[in-house]
């Protein structure tokens, strides 16, 4: 698996990461983490920030949080041309 999406249950800004996922057809591996920050931290290793949604992409050598960024980055970067 080359994404890995960071997400927490019931999140909406997770969801809009999630369906702009689907609608693209792309493949990813969700890491479910903690409601709490403080018991985050898998997520500060892999982004330094202990907030979700959080992309890694190792397939392009990313890591981002904020799901309007990680929105724009996938329509950019795997929308149709």
């Amino acid at each position: 698996m080359t994404r890995t999406l960071y997400r927490l249950e019931g999140c909406p800004y997770c969801e809009l990461v999630v369906d702009k996922l689907d609608e693209l057809d792309l493949d990813f591996e969700s890491v479910w983490v903690e409601g709490l920050h403080s018991k985050r931290d898998e997520v500060k290793r892999v982004s330094g920030q202990r907030a979700v949604p959080v992309l890694v992409d190792d397939e392009r050598g990313l890591t981002m949080g904020e799901s309007a960024n990680i929105v724009d980055y996938l329509e950019r970067s795997y929308g149709a041309a």
